[in-house]
Order: structure tokens, then C-alpha cells, then sequence
């Protein structure tokens, strides 16, 4: 199968972080090749000099960008990329064999709707449960939350619990020298602190 997944990358991170988590994108693009078959990943994105950093690095994840001009009104920037991304699915349309759309916009209706009746939607990922368009309600059975994937897809470094060998082993050792004072106490050893192990 050759899929493309087409990603809002405001909706989807603004959604995320509205959860109280941050998204590992790297992550991210290895879910969508593993669980999905996603061969190519359109990141659809706003411009902004001083972020050319991040771009590089999401280029290095895997992930084809595309930009939008932005616009700074009252000190935010806007960058919505709802067109850019329709666009661009309509353009690769019959280079993929199914289609991944990421977003919870109602504005990517259209598109959606189209990739179902010609049998070429594979999946709508929705950043959060919370937060979705009504009008893409009766898309659900195509649905997959991304919220579900807190654990594979945050970003951070994750601590796993020490090795089971590790407690076993002090476990042991703690009954081996319970053991060797109870020895030592029948023969009327008092001072066990200066026996020596052999």
C-alpha cells in the first residue's frame, strides 16, 4: 500500500497542548509509518524565520513541509494552512492508494468526504477527543484519536523501572546475610560485623 497522511499542524499541536502534553513529531512520523503504512507525511505549517531550526528537524524526521505565509495581528501569528492542504491532497491524489487526514477542522469536510466516496480515506486522526468539528461526526468509524497514544507519542524521555534481575539479586543477598547471622548467633558469635565472607 502507498499512503500519505496530510497533517494540520496547528490543529494537532494546539489540540495536544491543550491536553497538558507536548507531541514528539519524530515519534509521530514513525507511528504513522508503523501502524499505517505511511510512506509520505505533508506537514502543512506556517512560516516563521526564526523557527528554521524545527524545520530542519522535521525535515529529518521524515516529514515532506509545507508552508504558509503568516500574518502577526495583535502580536499573534496566524498561518492557517486549510487551503495549502486541500490542495495538496488534490495534487498527490493519484499518487496514493489511501489517505490520512489529521485534523479535527470542520473545514477539511469537503476533502474528507471526497477521499470516502471514492474509496480513498484510510483514517481521520483526531488530536482530541475534546475538541472536533460536528461536521465531521459522521466520519467516526474512521476516526483514530491521537490522544489515545499518550504514552508512544510524548514528547520526553521515558524512565523504565529497574530490571527485575536488579531487585532479585539485592533480594538474595539481603536473605544470605539474615542466614548467616542466624549461623552466627547459634554458634554465640556476637560480633558478626567483623566476620568475613567466603
Amino acid at each position: 500500500m502507498n499512503n500519505y497522511a496530510f497533517i494540520d499542524s496547528q490543529n494537532l499541536n494546539l489540540a495536544i497542548k491543550d491536553l497538558g502534553w507536548k507531541l514528539d513529531f519524530k515519534k509521530f512520523r514513525v507511528f504513522l509509518r508503523d501502524k499505517y503504512k505511511v510512506n509520505k507525511a505533508y506537514l502543512f505549517i506556517g512560516h516563521v524565520a526564526e523557527n528554521e531550526t524545527m524545520y530542519a528537524a522535521l525535515k529529518d524526521a521524515g516529514y515532506e513541509i509545507i508552508y504558509k505565509p503568516t500574518l502577526e495581528k495583535n502580536g499573534i501569528v496566524k498561518g492557517n494552512c486549510d487551503a495549502e492542504l486541500v490542495l495538496q491532497a488534490m495534487i498527490e491524489y493519484k499518487h496514493f492508494d489511501k489517505a490520512i487526514v489529521v485534523s479535527g477542522d470542520g473545514d477539511f469536510h469537503c476533502l474528507i468526504e471526497y477521499l470516502s466516496k471514492n474509496k480513498k480515506l484510510l483514517k481521520i486522526g483526531i488530536p482530541s477527543k475534546r475538541h472536533y468539528s460536528s461536521l465531521l461526526r459522521k466520519f467516526t468509524k474512521d476516526f483514530f484519536y491521537i490522544s489515545d497514544f499518550k504514552n508512544k507519542l510524548k514528547y520526553g524521555r521515558s524512565f523504565n523501572k529497574k530490571p527485575k534481575k536488579t531487585i532479585k539479586k539485592k533480594e538474595s543477598t539481603a536473605k544470605q546475610i539474615v542466614q548467616i547471622k542466624k549461623i552466627a548467633k547459634k554458634r554465640g558469635e556476637h560480633s558478626f560485623r567483623h566476620r568475613h565472607l567466603r
